[in-house]
């Protein structure tokens, strides 16, 4: 189906976002897209950035040199059309959850996508967001997160929440018994993280996860 841009806001100089008309585009949110220019066959898959209730779709996109499509579309205009089918994943809240658990959600970069996506979907959502990042010019939007519920890691700088891993900042943590964990990003922080939350003593089915990159 096509959509056509709305917008493009540009948060670092690599990484954007789309905003498209929605066009009756049903997804639960967590769930990804395929998105390229129409007729091409080169498409490439990007969580939906945007809640469920918006009046539009959005993506999160950073550039990469070796990523024809995130190129690409970098280079688009307001108005143009883009080719969107999905939506795809299993990547989702159970709804008996959304009001009566606590949720420990870790990204890494862009990986923050579908975190985004679940908290503008579910307002009244009960969750710490944990987002990995080199600097803290990339701890992209984070003032849409309710205070004290979003906290950065930042390996590169000084700025963020806290100076260095992720991971090494998840060690300190102590979750308590019940929290559901939401993993999306780099696979080795996703590896890392299963790991330091079963010696938590997290169980196996309370860890989910999407690696992003």
């Amino acid at each position: 189906m096509l959509h056509k841009i709305q917008s493009i806001r540009n948060l670092t100089d690599s990484v954007y976002i789309i905003r498209m008309d929605k066009n009756n585009f049903e997804f639960r949110s967590g769930q990804y897209l395929s998105l390229g220019l129409p007729d091409d066959i080169n498409m490439r898959e990007y969580s939906i950035y945007s809640g469920t209730n918006d009046p539009f779709l959005e993506v999160l996109i950073k550039e990469v040199q070796e990523g024809d499509v995130s190129i690409i579309l970098k280079k688009t205009k307001i108005g143009q059309m883009l080719n969107v089918e999905g939506p795809y994943g299993f990547f989702t809240l159970k709804e008996k959850d959304i009001e009566n658990k606590a949720f420990l959600f870790l990204a890494t970069g862009t990986g923050i996508s579908p975190f985004h996506s679940f908290v503008k979907s579910y307002p009244k959502l009960n969750y710490k967001l944990i987002h990995g990042v080199r600097l803290s010019s990339e701890t992209y939007e984070k003032e849409a997160y309710s205070n004290g519920h979003y906290f950065s890691a930042v390996s590169k700088d000084k700025k963020g929440d806290f100076n260095g891993r992720l991971t090494t900042y998840l060690k300190t943590l102590n979750p308590k018994s019940g929290t559901l964990c939401y993993l999306c990003g780099n696979v080795d922080m996703i590896h890392d993280a299963y790991d330091i939350l079963q010696e938590k003593g997290i169980p196996v089915d309370q860890i989910h996860s999407e690696v992003y990159f």
